[in-house]
């Protein structure tokens, strides 16, 4: 009875301490008491009366000294006001592009605490690393930093700041939480956009797979001075620039009347697939921003409509910079969801609310014969009203499936099912591209390129 009691009056205060005060024995004293526990099988190895005397003695004077210090040092663990703890971040970062953290410990005591700070991030934001161990010296500030690639788009909120001190002696540890607020929105890649500004200026958009694509016709607004190329007419060039530069320069024009454009982003079941590890949807959005910008810096006006089973937000077309404010807001924290798309819905609502004539985007998939049927029936509608373009993003899977080398066996009947399903895919985008609708047949990740380049080509050709 005597030594239950023991155990319950030792466990009792731990039991309190960890729950209230958040108190927990370090691994330095469960050494000590596994060490005790190890003294204590000394006394069933037989021995004399003597002996076993000795060791009783041995033992309560080695428990009673690991009990006595860690009784002491237990009073001896930081308090909560010992540290302070402030974040600070940008609120904006782009998906899968690294984000710096930083995190200003301040210990207000007079004595140095050894310490373990963990952030309080979402897995999705992959934090790298994820803690820190540091001596926190004496009335000194210190900060750590790390980074983090986001893995998804959308809003995040980083509440709190974990901490665990040591106690002066090493025998305890306890846990803080600091409550530290911050908001990080997560947007798709606009880093992709100073990228292609600064290329523009240098003329060498080439790099992004981009064609410089001849007008048709004349226009008359003066839009910049460029270094010559071989495309270019030699009425364009400006001889006075030339002969001070000793370099080849051209007058760079750009078109006069401000068109629109319209995409329509399918957020349902058909961008779900993953391609480079993004969804189609985190492709589509990535390739609309950045052929917005090109837009919007051509003076164009831009709109967007979401849409899956519902539509779900829509940003009326406008010009000017802050257009990109509304369409980045409009989209970051989009995601697909396993859900039919309801094209009709999504076309009502652009008759209901574009009456200009608009380049009409549709960005989505086609897999099976009831969403092609209904994105065949709707973009060949839209013909003679605006111009459609359906952008139709391809699936790795069934053009790796056909590009088998020599397929035998279970991969054989695999790509013939693949070539049959491709078959009919490049039957239906034909069909469309027959009935007036312009078709764009890419894979996810090389979207961009070709969907600025189709919009170019369409401004040079004057087809709005």
């Amino acid at each position: 009875m005597i030594p239950l009691l023991c155990v319950l009056l030792s466990i009792v205060p731990l039991a309190l301490a960890a729950r209230y005060l958040k108190i927990y024995p370090h691994r330095v004293l469960l050494w000590l008491v596994g060490l005790g526990a190890a003294l204590s099988l000394a006394l069933v190895i037989p021995g004399g009366r003597t002996y076993e005397i000795a060791a009783w003695a041995v033992i309560g004077l080695f428990d009673a000294a690991v009990v006595a210090v860690a009784v002491v040092d237990v009073f001896l663990v930081p308090r909560e006001a010992t540290f302070a703890i402030e974040r600070e971040m940008g609120k904006a970062a782009s998906l899968r592009k690294a984000h710096g953290v930083s995190l200003c410990l301040t210990n207000r005591s007079a004595h140095a605490w050894l310490i373990a700070v963990k952030d309080d991030v979402a897995e999705e934001l992959c934090p790298k690393p994820e803690d820190f161990y540091l001596r926190l010296g004496p009335r000194t500030r210190t900060t750590v930093q790390y980074e983090m690639k986001p893995a998804r788009r959308g809003a995040f909120t980083l509440k709190k700041v974990f901490l665990k001190g040591l106690s002066r002696l090493h025998f305890w540890k306890r846990f803080f939480e600091y409550q530290v607020e911050s908001t990080l929105h997560v947007y798709p890649d606009m880093k992709q956009l100073s990228e292609y500004a600064v290329l523009a200026r240098k003329n060498r958009l080439n790099l992004l797979g981009v064609r410089r694509t001849r007008r048709v016709g004349q226009d008359n607004e003066f839009e910049r001075l460029r270094d010559y190329t071989p495309d270019d007419n030699y009425k364009y060039i400006e001889w006075r620039t030339t002969a001070r530069r000793s370099k080849l320069t051209v007058k760079d024009f750009q078109t006069s009347q401000s068109q629109t454009i319209i995409f329509l982003v399918d957020c349902g079941r058909m961008m779900t697939n993953q391609a480079s590890g993004l969804s189609l949807l985190d492709h589509a959005l990535n390739s609309m921003l950045m052929l917005s910008y090109v837009a919007l810096n051509k003076g164009d006006a831009v709109g967007l409509v979401t849409f899956s089973d519902v539509v779900h937000g829509f940003v009326p077309p406008k010009g000017g910079a802050s257009q990109m404010n509304r369409l980045l807001h409009a989209s970051f924290d989009r995601f697909p969801q396993l859900v039919e798309s309801r094209y009709d819905q999504a076309f009502l609502y652009l008759k209901s609310n574009v009456r200009k004539r608009s380049l009409v985007i549709l960005v989505s998939n086609v897999i099976d014969d009831v969403n092609a049927h209904q994105v065949h029936r709707y973009l060949c509608n839209l013909v003679g009203r605006h111009l459609p373009l359906g952008v139709l993003l391809r699936d790795h899977q069934l053009f790796d499936a056909v590009d088998v080398p020599h397929p035998h066996g279970a991969s054989l009947f695999r790509a013939a099912a693949a070539a049959d399903i491709l078959t009919w895919r490049h039957q239906v985008i034909s069909d469309m591209h027959n009935r007036g609708v312009l078709t764009l047949d890419v894979f996810p990740e090389k979207l961009t390129a070709p969907l600025i380049n189709n919009y170019l080509e369409i401004k040079a050709r004057h087809l709005l």
